[in-house]
Formats: structure tokens, sequence, C-alpha cells
């Protein structure tokens, strides 16, 4: 499969290119900024520089692909208007993307617990923006998988999960990284939203109960 990932620097996605190249797919990568291309190269992909927060429409960058993965974020230190013009509206024009270009295939990285508004004022609209993100995507009639992670370590990753409707805890970005992977190709995992943390399972039996 050809892939374009959006976010394609961030910490999940710099993980992520090279499992897509194992599995023999194809990766192009959207970054912000020109500096940042070097890096992209050396893992495999292809790299694409657009700004998907002023942008108006990005699906020349996004490209005749066969799947899509958003793993874009304003990123902790940004204020609240960005997690409106990255994690929400970023999302929502990559949606606009694939029904332009005709790509049915959507994998989204969002969050745990966002219908539980906690912590600061900023996070607070983070999580209001990842919701509506999320829920755009569901609507979208695109082939979605939502992927909600709780915390994220940079421990390296065990390959064992665990998904459904679940409460806090934690898991390394690689294991996250994998289970994207994992669910490109995954019918089990089509038109999916499911919490995921550290668990017992493998990624793919894990994956296989959600159908």
């Amino acid at each position: 499969m050809n892939i374009t990932v959006v976010g394609a620097h961030g910490s999940i996605a710099q993980l992520l290119h090279p499992k897509l190249i194992e599995y023999g797919h194809s990766v192009r990568g959207i970054i912000r900024k020109e500096e940042q291309t070097d890096t992209l190269e050396k893992l495999g992909a292809e790299p694409v520089v657009e700004d998907i927060e002023q942008s108006p429409d990005i699906s020349e960058a996004v490209g005749n692909v066969d799947a899509v993965v958003f793993a874009a974020g304003a990123g902790p230190g940004s204020g609240k208007e960005r997690k409106y013009t990255v994690d929400r509206d970023g999302a929502i024009k990559l949606m606009r993307a694939c029904q332009a270009n005709g790509i049915n295939r959507y994998i989204m990285i969002s969050a745990m617990g966002l219908d539980e508004p906690r912590g600061n004022e900023v996070f607070q609209v983070y999580q209001k923006a990842k919701a509506e993100a999320d829920e755009a995507l569901i609507n979208s009639g695109l082939n979605y998988t939502i992927i909600k992670p709780g915390r994220l370590t940079d421990e390296e990753g065990t390959g064992r999960i665990k998904v459904g409707d679940l409460e806090g805890g934690e898991i390394p970005r690689e294991d996250v990284a994998s289970v994207i992977a994992a669910s490109l190709e995954n019918e089990s995992t089509h038109r999916q939203s499911f919490d995921l943390l550290s668990g017992d399972q493998p990624i793919e039996n894990a994956l296989n109960q959600l159908d």
C-alpha cells in the first residue's frame, strides 16, 4: 500500500515509518519544516513539506494513496487556539483530502478519556478538539480506525496490548506505532474506535477481537 502520514516528524510517526516499510508499504510523510526532511529520508519515508495548519487544502500534499494516518498534534507547549487548528481542523482537512482524492482508509491517533474533562483549561480544550475530530471522522463516510492510547511512554514496546473500553493506564509509543501498522490491513479494525493500553495479548490477537 501507499500510505500518507500527516505529522510525520512526531514521536509515534518516526517509530511507525520503519514498521510500515517492513510490512512492504511505501510512506509519504507530511511535515511542517524543511529541516525535518533528512530525518524522514533516513527512516525511508518520502518527505512532503506542507503546513496543514495554514493550508486550506492539503489534497495535493496527501497525494493519490491507499490510506492515511493522522499523527499530527499541536504539542504540549501550545495554546488553546492551536489545539483546534491542528488537532481538530488538521484532521478534518485530511478527511476532505481523502474525499477529494478517493482515499477511503483513515487511521487516527486520538486519546483515551475525552468525554471526562480534566486537567487545566488548555488540556480541556485539547480534549474537546480531539473529540470533535473523532466525531467528524466517524461521520465522514470513510473507513476509519480511531486508536485512543492511554498515557504514552518512551519505554521499549512489548508487542502486548489490550483494547476496548478501558480505564486509565499507559502504553509505549512503540506499541502504538505497531498497532497502527497492524490495523491498516486488519478488517477487524474497520470502522472501530477503541482505547489502547499495555496488556497481555499479542497485537493481532487483541485487534482480531474487535470484530
